[in-house]
């Protein structure tokens, strides 16, 4: 088989795993525009059409759907292959696609990428940062990072952190303006920087935790941001009062450019999980990584 023609066929398995150009072209890392020409091009060559398109869909056509019936197994059986070949390696090489939520990939995975590097310095590492829960397997990453609670089933959890503390803080400025709460209820009095999830558009809910209790409150709302250093310098300006990580506030809170309140109050993360298909074989480059992210 000629290598243009088995270019094209992975090219069109890609295109209707992702359900779009759009999509496919993500994952291959190909422009939508070369994947389209790919296409047309295999189906000249065949001659017969093997996607229908329109502006809002694409779907398999029959012939489409036979051809796929024979070409998954195949290139799963050339993935394994690969992937046996792979374990035979000297030294791990190749990239590793990884998908976590901002916190952890701020203050677990990045500090460690320096290890990763001086030791497997031929693994490359794809680092994806989304607040909201993925489909890894559908989005071809080869691991996800989130707290305990937000794990997809069927997975290799691992435990990559310990659980994550966070803290009330405002600037000196504004605590001399608008005084100093001594509980949660007293945020109601208070200008309050707040975080807008991304994926899901929902606005977090400030949650307290005292004698082993969890409960939320709700708070005045009076800055909203999707990032969490914007949220830090919101409060480092003065707008008003912030939860944010206590490994993210330690430096201003050590120079007193931020001041700690409602002490005693702040709810601690869930320990963040690195998780993984059960049902796929490791390469040697994630295994590498693995190994980092365990220490």
């Amino acid at each position: 088989m000629d290598r243009e023609l088995w270019s094209g066929l992975a090219v069109f398995a890609e295109i209707v795993e992702a359900g779009s150009f759009a999509g496919a072209a993500t994952r291959l890392g190909l422009s939508a525009s070369a994947l389209s020409h790919a296409m047309r091009t295999l189906e000249g060559r065949l001659g017969i059409r093997l996607l229908d398109r329109t502006t809002r869909s694409l779907s398999p056509t029959g012939a489409g759907e036979q051809l796929l019936l024979r070409l998954r197994p195949a290139m799963s059986s050339v993935e394994d292959m690969l992937a046996e070949l792979d374990q035979a390696r000297d030294r791990p090489a190749g990239r590793v696609r990884v998908n976590a939520h901002r916190p952890a990939a701020v203050h677990v995975v990045l500090p460690r990428l320096a290890t990763l590097s001086r030791r497997y310095p031929d693994v490359a590492v794809e680092l994806a940062v989304n607040d909201g829960l993925v489909d890894i397997v559908a989005e071809r990453f080869d691991c996800g990072v989130r707290h305990a609670g937000g794990l997809q089933g069927d997975m290799i959890s691992v435990r990559i952190s310990e659980p994550m503390e966070l803290v009330f803080a405002a600037a000196p400025s504004y605590l001399e303006e608008h005084g100093t709460p001594a509980t949660p209820d007293d945020l109601g009095a208070h200008r309050c920087i707040s975080y807008r999830h991304t994926s899901s558009g929902a606005l977090h809910r400030w949650e307290f935790m005292r004698d082993g209790e969890m409960f939320g409150r709700a708070v005045p709302e009076t800055f909203i941001t999707n990032d969490a250093d914007l949220m830090r310098d919101a409060a480092l300006s003065g707008l008003g009062v912030v939860c944010l990580l206590r490994l993210q506030a330690a430096p201003y809170l050590a120079d007193g450019s931020l001041v700690e309140v409602l002490p005693g109050w702040a709810p601690v993360l869930a320990a963040n999980h690195l998780y993984y298909p059960s049902r796929r074989q490791p390469s040697a480059a994630f295994r590498a990584f693995l190994e980092v992210m365990r220490a």
